[in-house]
């Protein structure tokens, strides 16, 4: 039940939040918000996936 709800929630994550992969976001000059962002995604990624 958890695990699908973090499926879910990365396939939204994937449509909503951009992806500064893509955009080559350089990480040291990267926003709070910014740092944010990627945190949220590599915190739902990681348990969507364990």
């Amino acid at each position: 039940m958890k695990k699908q709800v973090f499926k879910v929630l990365a396939k939204v994550n994937k449509i909503i939040l951009p992806s500064y992969t893509k955009s080559k976001l350089d990480i040291t000059k990267a926003t709070k918000f910014q740092l944010a962002i990627i945190g949220w995604r590599a915190y739902i990624t990681k348990n969507a996936l364990g």
